[in-house]
């Protein structure tokens, strides 16, 4: 169960462990955690726009790998191994300009040495904007 006590240490180590990154740089937050998905959300803005004045696909697919690769993490990590992401597929379903972003990472499998997960990507009313698969491996260090 995750009580508040625990969701605000897990948001906080992970937003931590994000300064000076990529993650910093797209101005991607995590929001909230649950018992089985992590949230994160972006702020779109015209540094993060493609030359047609729409979200770059590229940033939106760094914001799926970076909430799916740091939901594993959360979820699966054991002593003496990391995760790397191996693979990611994201469809783009609607341009947006403007305002918040939310993704959310959904386990699809969590085995002992690969996992699949799903990313929604949505804006701050509900619509789909983009959707993404990422598969993650468990390696020893």
């Amino acid at each position: 169960m995750i009580d508040n006590k625990l969701k605000k240490f897990i948001l906080k180590e992970a937003n931590d462990r994000c300064k000076g990154t990529l993650v910093s740089t797209l101005d991607i937050s995590f929001t909230d955690v649950g018992e089985t998905y992590l949230v994160a959300e972006m702020h779109v803005t015209p540094k993060l726009h493609q030359p047609a004045g729409v979200l770059h696909g590229g940033a939106t697919a760094a914001l799926a790998e970076t909430v799916g690769s740091s939901a594993a993490a959360i979820f699966s990590k054991k002593e003496n191994q990391m995760l790397r992401g191996v693979e990611l597929s994201i469809n783009h379903v609607r341009g947006i300009s403007e305002g918040i972003v939310i993704a959310k990472a959904e386990p699809i499998h969590m085995g002992r040495t690969m996992q699949l997960w799903k990313i929604s990507i949505k804006n701050k009313e509900g619509k789909d904007i983009s959707f993404a698969k990422l598969t993650t491996l468990t390696i020893n260090q």
